[in-house]
Parts: C-alpha cells; sequence; structure tokens
C-alpha cells in the first residue's frame, strides 16, 4: 500500500550503485504490484529483472530508508483509502466482476492498466493507482500532493468514476472498517498471486489474518521527514497518538451480522495476525532509535515471497538476510535487490510503517470525510514544528505500560476508553486542538477538515457508537441497513 512518490537522489544512487554489479538481465512478463512505491521502479522492473551478484549490505539498506529525508518545501501528503465493494442486488462481496470497474475505468477515463499475466489488478493515472485488495476491497492510493484541498478533490474525483462505472454492473461501495455481515468463507479472493501464498502462510501465525486479508478496510496518509532526527520524532509521537487516532475513526462495529463488542474490530484483529510483524514496536522509544534500527527490524522479519518473472515465488518463512547473502533455499546464489527491499518492507504491519516515507496506518476504514480529515489531523500534527512540540509534550510522561495498554483497550471502548483521571476522551479533543492549530498556521485554510474530528471529540460519540445505536433502535437489529447508511 503506499501512493507514488518520486525516486530520490539517493535511491538513484543506489540503484546506479547496485546496476553496476548486475551480471545479467532478462526480460520480465508481468508487472510489479502496487507495494513498491515508484511508477519509475515499477516501469524497470516490468522491462528487466536483474541479477545481483555482489550482496546488497546493511548500510545500502539504511541508506535507501534515509534517502526519503527531504526539506519542508518538498514535503507532501498522500492519502490512501479501501472500500468495500458489493453487488446491490444480494449486498454480498464483488466478485472479480471486479475487473469490470477497472477496465471502465481504463476505456472511459484513461487510466492505464496493471495487469498480472492475463488479469487486470489496477490501474493508474497521474501519480494515482488503483488496486483491488485480497477480499476485493477497492483501494485508491492517492499521488503526492501538496495540501488538504488537494487530496479531497483527489478523493471526489475518484469516487466520481468509480460510483459512474459501478452503476452499470450494479454494485456499489461500503465504507467501515470491517466486513459487517459476510465471513471469509462467503468472500472470494482476488488473483494476485502474493495474496494466494499470504492466505495459506496467515493462520500458521495467528487466528485472525485471514480477517485482516479480506474483511477489513482502512484509511492512512503518508507524509514526509526532513531528516533522521525529524522522522524519529514523528514517528515516536504518532505511534504513541495512533490509539487516540483508532479511537477517533472506530468505525467497525460488527461482524457476522451483529455487534461484535468491539468498536473498532478492525484494528482489534492485528492483535492476532502474526507477532513478527505487528506489535507496539517498544524499542522505537529506545536510545539509539533511527534508520539503523529500523531496517534491523524488517531485516529480521521473515519472508512471504520473491517476485521474478512476472511471478510470486512463495518462499514464507526464509531470511531476507539469507537472501541478502544468496543463500535463500528456492533461490541458491541469487541475490536480494533493492527492489526486492523496497516489497519487503511493505510485508512489515506495525501502527506507524518506515519507508521512504511514514505512514499513519491506525484508522478504520469510513465515510467521505473521514477520508479528508485523517490526513488533515496528522498533517496538522506532524508538519508544523509548533505542534509537533506540543504533541510531543503530550506523550511525554506516558510509560511504556500505558502505551500498550491503550493499544488495546481502545479497540473495545473507544474514546470512552480509562485513562488516567479520565477517557481517551480528553486526550483526542487536546490532540486534535493542536492539530487544528497546526493547520491553521500552515496558512492553507486547512483547519476546517478536522471540525467533524472536533465533533467526534466534544461528543465523545464516534462513528462505531452511532451505528451501534441505530442497530439498536432505528434498524431494529437490521444489519442489512448499514449498507444504504455507510454506502458512498
Amino acid at each position: 500500500m503506499g501512493s507514488a512518490r518520486h525516486v530520490a537522489p539517493g535511491v538513484s544512487a543506489l540503484r546506479a550503485r547496485q546496476n553496476a554489479r548486475v551480471r545479467d538481465a532478462r526480460p520480465r512478463s508481468g508487472r510489479f504490484a502496487r507495494v513498491v512505491t515508484s511508477a519509475a521502479v515499477r516501469a524497470r522492473a516490468h522491462a528487466q529483472a536483474a541479477v545481483q551478484t555482489t550482496p546488497l549490505t546493511k548500510a545500502d539498506l539504511v541508506e535507501y530508508l534515509r534517502s526519503g529525508s527531504k526539506p519542508k518545501s518538498e514535503w507532501r501528503i498522500g492519502t490512501e483509502h479501501e472500500k468495500f465493494g458489493y453487488q446491490k442486488s444480494n449486498l454480498r462481496p464483488m466478485e472479480y466482476d471486479a475487473h469490470v470497474l477497472l477496465e471502465a475505468l481504463v476505456r472511459r477515463f484513461d487510466w492505464q492498466p496493471m495487469m498480472e499475466g492475463d488479469d487486470i489488478i489496477g490501474a493508474k493515472l497521474d501519480g494515482q493507482s488503483v488496486t483491488l485488495e485480497p477480499g476485493g476491497q477497492f483501494e485508491l492510493s492517492g499521488a503526492p500532493l501538496i495540501n488538504l484541498h488537494q487530496t479531497c478533490a483527489e478523493v471526489h474525483s475518484h469516487l466520481y468514476q468509480v460510483k459512474t462505472v459501478a452503476k452499470e454492473i450494479d454494485v456499489s461501495f461500503l465504507g467501515l472498517g470491517f466486513q459487517p455481515k459476510w465471513s471469509v468463507a462467503d468472500t472470494p479472493v482476488m488473483p494476485k498471486g502474493r495474496y494466494k501464498i499470504m492466505k495459506a502462510y496467515m493462520p500458521k501465525r495467528g487466528k485472525r489474518g485471514l480477517d485482516m486479508m479480506f474483511r477489513t478496510c482502512t484509511i492512512q496518509v503518508n507524509l514526509d521527514f526532513a531528516d533522521e532526527e525529524d522522522m524519529v520524532r514523528k514517528f515516536r509521537t504518532s505511534l504513541a497518538l495512533q490509539p487516540v487516532a483508532t479511537a477517533l475513526f472506530a468505525n467497525s462495529p460488527f461482524v457476522d451480522g451483529k455487534p461484535s463488542g468491539m468498536k473498532s474490530l478492525r484494528s482489534n484483529v492485528w492483535e492476532d495476525t502474526d507477532p513478527d510483524r505487528t506489535g507496539s514496536l517498544t524499542w522505537v522509544y529506545e536510545d539509539g532509535f533511527g534508520f539503523e534500527r529500523y531496517t534491523e527490524y524488517v531485516m529480521n522479519v521473515p519472508m512471504y515471497f520473491v517476485y521474478r518473472d512476472g511471478v510470486y515465488h512463495d518462499v514464507t518463512g526464509e531470511s531476507f538476510v539469507d537472501f541478502m547473502e544468496g543463500k535463500l533455499p528456492q533461490f541458491p546464489g541469487v541475490h536480494a535487490t533493492l527492489d526486492d527491499w523496497e516489497q519487503h518492507l511493505s510485508t512489515c504491519f506495525p501502527e506507524v510503517r518506515l519507508k521512504r516515507y511514514m505512514e499513519m496506518r491506525g484508522a478504520d476504514g469510513g465515510p467521505w470525510g473521514n477520508i479528508c480529515a485523517l490526513p488533515a489531523v496528522w498533517v496538522g500534527l506532524l508538519y508544523d514544528e509548533t505542534a509537533l512540540s506540543d504533541a510531543e509534550k503530550l506523550v511525554a510522561d506516558w510509560t511504556p505500560e500505558e502505551k500498550e495498554y491503550l493499544r488495546h483497550a481502545v479497540t473495545k471502548d473507544a474514546l470512552q476508553t480509562p485513562f488516567r483521571d479520565g477517557t481517551v476522551q480528553d486526550v483526542a479533543i487536546e490532540m486534535v486542538k493542536i492539530a487544528k492549530e497546526g493547520l491553521r498556521r500552515r496558512g492553507a485554510n486547512e483547519e476546517n477538515f478536522v471540525d467533524g474530528l472536533m465533533e467526534i471529540a466534544t461528543t465523545g460519540k464516534t462513528s462505531s457508537d452511532l451505528l451501534l445505536e441505530a442497530y439498536e433502535n432505528e434498524w431494529g437489529e437490521d444489519i442489512d441497513k448499514v449498507f444504504k447508511k455507510l454506502s458512498y
């Protein structure tokens, strides 16, 4: 999952050094999946498969992350959101008929197809991409944009185009964080090789991995950093505040046609998905955290796959370090490339994820307003120096135990989660205030994008709270009513 980003000069230099060590190249069929963050990289990967003859070093991988550093004038906002496609006639999940939607975007709105073998699995245009997630969730990965007005315009244009073509096949889209009615068994699998590998592997590592793959939707924003020090400050602050964002955006209270007992079931599912690649990353707050420490973390996460010649090869559980050294049993003598490192980075799932930018991953999928509000709150907190300093002070004395408690507790009680002498609602009010002031100081008239969040924070009623009230009262416990309530 990643908004398209330009290739930084540091990455270009790294790739030049890597290409100087290439002994052979051969045509590659197929196309890199959207997890590769650069359109230029995807095009190059489509054209050739490089055989690395000299192993990459840890220093190369650290430099890859460091190369994302850029001056504040070049900071951008990349927003992603997923939504559940469903058939209006019976409310069942959208089948691979979703390819009709993609083909229509290509035909009618000039998007470029993204293929895997003979299957269209996405489309791209002007730095944006639309893709199919494992269970047919439809995702927009937005272009890196300058301000939130552009972000909301992008979302509006996307929804207009998708709804226009969806009408032709009687499909609509639902803005929730967790599939409210249908089981994993009811959900079709999209035709991507990586999903077949992950579906087989996930149950070996946790009980909820398939729920994560097939029954969740999220909104996230990708943001930049100036240098290592700036990255560390933003990473620590945003990681501590992710549970508060989870509470504010809680929008997944149902499962299998009834209340789940959780207000953010989507977030709760991550607790039993795969301990190797999820969790609270407590070491982020220790002395010495930076690009190297994060690199070491990812290097030690077991692999899922190797992508070669248009095919995803199952190497689940294998060591990326072994791959770097040419010791992967399935690919003896083959050394990992920077493209492989890009792929591997995206198979880790912490609530804040580092690539050549930072991903804020703590929010449930939701309605149109939430898609604009999520980037707004994080831009307000992290892109203004005074706001970042105020946010750091807000969480400065939180203990490791409190941070871990919040991460688990908000999935059940959201803003009403007890915390110290009050509730998470108290923290949320302060967090949104800081963000609003940060947006005001940006001077782009963006502060209104968090007004809806302030209403949620001050009333203490999240989307999940309102949905549960509706389910118990005006809906008469009929879960089908949620499809009408939250369809785009």
